[in-house]
């Protein structure tokens, strides 16, 4: 099934610009996927723990056939590639690579949640998604 994919990238730590490249060119490489669009980058203050950088973030949307769960799948691996290490939760970090929504699919299961639970807490992710032209994702 093929299906369009939104996906958020974020990076706070070390050379930002740098960060948000490679998760634009990993996710040019997904497998049976292609990039549609991107957004503008956009700096946001973090949300989560005190003493963190700003943020730069944009979003793309992808034309995808796969599902929800191998698409955080590969996405995981992406921010592993840039050198994201987990830590506190909302913390700071190299890359950060979230499925906002999906046009077609969903999926409830509690480590892979799309539509993503904080899409109506993130201004800047609405004005992404409306800027991909995709007004009726909420």
């Amino acid at each position: 099934m093929r299906d369009v994919a939104y996906v958020a990238l974020g990076s706070n730590l070390g050379d930002r610009d740098a960060n948000l490249a490679l998760g634009r060119a990993g996710l040019a490489a997904l497998p049976r996927s292609r990039v549609l669009a991107v957004t503008r980058v956009e700096e946001t203050a973090p949300i989560g723990p005190a003493g963190q950088g700003t943020y730069l973030n944009q979003m793309a949307a992808i034309e995808t056939e796969l599902s929800p769960r191998a698409l955080l799948e590969a996405l995981l691996a992406i921010e592993t590639r840039a050198g994201r290490v987990r830590g506190e939760r909302w913390g700071a970090r190299t890359l950060d690579l979230d499925i906002v929504a999906m046009r077609a699919q969903r999926s409830d299961s509690p480590d892979c949640r799309v539509p993503h639970p904080e899409l109506s807490n993130r201004d800047f992710w609405r004005r992404e998604l409306d800027e991909l032209g995709a007004h009726d994702i909420r």
